[in-house]
């Protein structure tokens, strides 16, 4: 056996992308994204800059 063929197969390394997880974090985000429009158009309504 050489070297070369017993680190043939390097485990994939994470970067910091899409996950695979489920729906769960994405719900989330999603309503909180959805939460943050409306108070903005909530403040800019008050303010009268509409």
């Amino acid at each position: 056996m050489t070297a070369h063929s017993a680190t043939a197969a390097p485990a994939r390394v994470r970067t910091g992308g899409p996950q695979d997880d489920g729906d769960g974090p994405k719900i989330l985000e999603h309503v909180l994204g959805w939460t943050l429009v409306v108070v903005i158009a909530m403040l800019v309504t008050q303010l009268g800059l509409l």
